[in-house]
C-alpha cells in the first residue's frame, strides 16, 4: 500500500473512530442530561402525553392539567392566574418556566427518581402516568388581602411564619396571566412573551425573591439596633445622640434627620424613642460605633449573604464588604450599598418575633402522589440564632412602641399588639422614595410576620412614606391572618 493510501486510511479509520465515541456518549452517557434539557421538544412532548401534577394552595388547584383535542394531550391552566402567577410561573411547549413550575418541575412532570416505583407500577397495572402534586404553604386569605392592598402599586409583600419559616403570602406586582404563554398556538405564545418581557414594568420579575433588590432604608434599624443590642453596650432605653443633623468624619457632609429638628431635647433621645420616631442621626451615630464588622455579621445572622431555595433560587441580600465611616453611617439606616429582597425582611421581623430565631423560609408543604401517598414532607428547620431571647425581646418591645407612639400607627389592629418598622429608602436623584414596612403580630405569640415595599412609593425626604403607603398593606394582610 503506498503512502497516500495509508495516510487516508488512517483518516477514516479516525473518523470512524470519533462517530462511534461521539454517538456512545450521546445514547450513553449524556442520554439523561439531554433527555432532561428544558428545550428537548421529543422529551416535552412525551410529558405531555403525561397529566402534568397540580399545585394547591389551600385544598385548590391554582394550576392543573386538562385534556385537549390537540397533539399535546393536555393543556396546563391557571385559575386565578394573576394572583399566583409568580408562585406558580407556567409551562408551556417551550418548557417549565418561573415559580414552582420550573422549580419542582421533576415531581409535577412525574420524571424524578422518587416517583421511579410509581411509573413501573403505572406500567405494569396500565394506570394513566402522572406527576404529582404540590402542596404549598401560602394562605389564601393573606394573599388576597395583599393582592387587594397593592391594587395600583408596584411592588411586593411577604409574609411568614415566624415559627416554622413557612411562606403565608408571595405577591410582586405587576403580575401576569401565564395562561397568555402555556397555550398551544406557539406563535401567539411567543407573541405574549415578547409583550411581557418588553413591559418596562416588568410583571414575569418575581419582586419578592429577586431581580434588580432593594435599599431597605429605615428597616434596616432594626438589624442596627440587634447589634447594638447584642453588643451588650446598649439597651433599650440607652440615651443616645440625635441631633438634626450629623456632621459625618472625613467629609464636609452631614446626615440628616427625615423630619425637621432634633430627634429629642437637648439634642438626646432613647433608642427605643429613636426606632419609634426612627432617628437617623442616632442609628448612624451607634453603627460607627460598633463598626463595620459588626454591622455586616449582625445582618449575616438574619441571612445575609446566604443562597436560599424555596424551592425557587432566592437572590442574596448583602451589606458591603468595604466600608468608611460615612459610608458606614449611611448603611446604618439602611442607605449606600445595602440591598436586600423582601423575603430578607420578612426574615428579619420573623426571627425578631420567633425568640430572635430566624427560621428557614420554604414554599412547599409537601409533595403528594397521584395514589395520595406523602412523597415529601416540609420539617420547620431553623436557618439560625441572630439574636439572644433577651435581645430579641428588647426588639419586640420597640418594636411595639413604632405601631403604639411612632411612625407605624397606620399598622395598628384593634385588640391585638403589633410590632413593626417604618421604612423610606432613597434610591435615585429625583425619584421618589420607596415606602417599606415590616412587622408581625400578635407581639406577644407571633402568627404572621411581613414584608411590604411600595416602589416609588413614598414621600422623598419624609419618613412618613412607609407609614403612610406600606404600613396599611401590611395591616391587611396581618388583619386576614387573624381573622380580624
Amino acid at each position: 500500500m503506498n503512502t497516500p493510501v495509508r495516510k487516508l486510511s488512517v483518516v477514516v479509520a479516525a473518523l470512524f473512530a470519533s462517530l462511534l465515541v461521539s454517538t456512545t456518549l450521546i445514547q450513553y452517557v449524556f442520554a439523561a442530561e439531554l433527555n432532561a434539557r428544558p428545550d428537548n421538544r421529543r422529551t416535552l412532548l412525551s410529558t405531555y402525553a403525561r397529566e402534568r401534577g397540580e399545585i394547591l394552595v389551600g385544598q385548590k388547584a391554582v394550576a392543573r392539567s386538562v385534556e385537549s383535542d390537540d397533539e399535546y394531550k393536555y393543556q396546563r391552566v391557571y385559575d386565578e392566574a394573576e394572583l399566583y402567577a409568580h408562585v406558580t410561573g407556567y409551562y408551556s411547549f417551550f418548557g417549565a418556566s418561573g415559580g414552582l413550575e420550573q422549580a419542582e418541575n421533576p415531581f409535577l412532570s412525574g420524571s424524578s427518581d422518587k416517583l421511579f416505583y410509581r411509573r413501573v407500577s403505572d406500567l405494569f397495572t396500565g394506570r394513566k402516568p402522572q406527576g404529582a402534586t404540590i402542596e404549598t404553604t401560602l394562605d389564601p386569605a393573606v394573599q388576597e388581602a395583599a393582592v387587594d392592598a397593592l391594587e395600583g402599586i408596584r411592588g411586593a409583600a411577604v409574609a411568614l411564619d415566624p415559627k416554622t419559616g413557612a411562606i403565608l403570602a408571595m405577591v410582586s406586582r405587576p403580575s401576569f396571566d401565564p395562561n397568555t404563554l402555556a397555550g398551544h398556538d406557539l406563535g401567539q405564545v411567543e407573541k405574549n412573551y415578547q409583550a411581557l418581557t418588553k413591559d418596562a414594568s416588568r410583571p414575569l420579575l418575581n419582586r419578592t425573591i429577586g431581580g434588580d433588590l432593594y435599599p431597605p432604608g429605615s428597616v434596616f434599624k432594626v438589624v442596627t439596633a440587634a447589634a447594638a443590642l447584642s453588643s451588650g453596650e446598649y439597651d433599650e432605653e440607652s440615651v443616645l445622640d440625635g441631633p438634626a443633623e450629623l456632621d459625618l468624619p472625613q467629609t464636609t457632609n452631614v446626615l440628616p434627620n427625615a423630619f425637621d429638628g432634633a430627634c429629642g431635647p437637648g439634642d438626646k433621645v432613647s433608642m427605643t424613642r429613636a426606632l419609634a420616631i426612627s432617628c437617623n442621626t442616632a442609628f448612624a451615630t451607634v453603627g460607627m460605633d460598633l463598626g463595620a464588622d459588626a454591622l455586616r455579621e449582625q445582618a449575616a445572622k438574619f441571612g445575609f449573604g446566604d443562597v436560599l431555595s424555596v424551592p425557587m433560587r432566592v437572590t442574596p441580600s448583602s451589606v458591603p464588604a468595604e466600608l468608611d465611616q460615612p459610608q458606614l453611617a449611611y448603611a446604618s439606616i439602611g442607605q449606600y450599598d445595602v440591598r436586600v429582597t423582601p423575603l430578607q425582611m420578612a426574615m428579619v421581623a420573623a426571627g425578631v418575633a420567633n425568640d430572635g430565631v430566624v427560621m428557614e423560609p420554604h414554599l412547599v408543604q409537601s409533595v403528594i402522589g397521584s395514589d395520595l401517598s406523602v412523597i415529601e414532607q416540609a420539617d420547620p428547620a431553623e436557618l439560625s440564632q441572630a439574636v439572644s431571647p433577651e435581645v430579641a425581646a428588647q426588639l419586640q418591645r420597640m418594636m411595639v412602641e413604632v405601631v403604639e407612639n411612632g411612625s407605624g400607627e397606620r399598622a395598628a389592629i384593634d385588640g391585638v399588639a403589633v410590632a413593626g418598622k417604618t421604612g423610606t429608602a432613597q434610591h435615585g436623584e429625583g425619584r421618589k422614595a420607596h415606602a417599606w414596612f415590616i412587622s408581625f403580630a400578635p407581639a406577644d405569640d407571633p402568627q404572621i410576620a411581613v414584608a411590604v415595599i411600595a416602589e416609588d412609593g413614598g414621600v422623598a425626604g419624609n419618613e412618613a412614606g412607609g407609614g403612610r403607603v406600606a404600613a396599611p398593606i401590611a395591616k391587611a394582610m396581618m388583619e386576614a391572618r387573624l381573622d380580624r
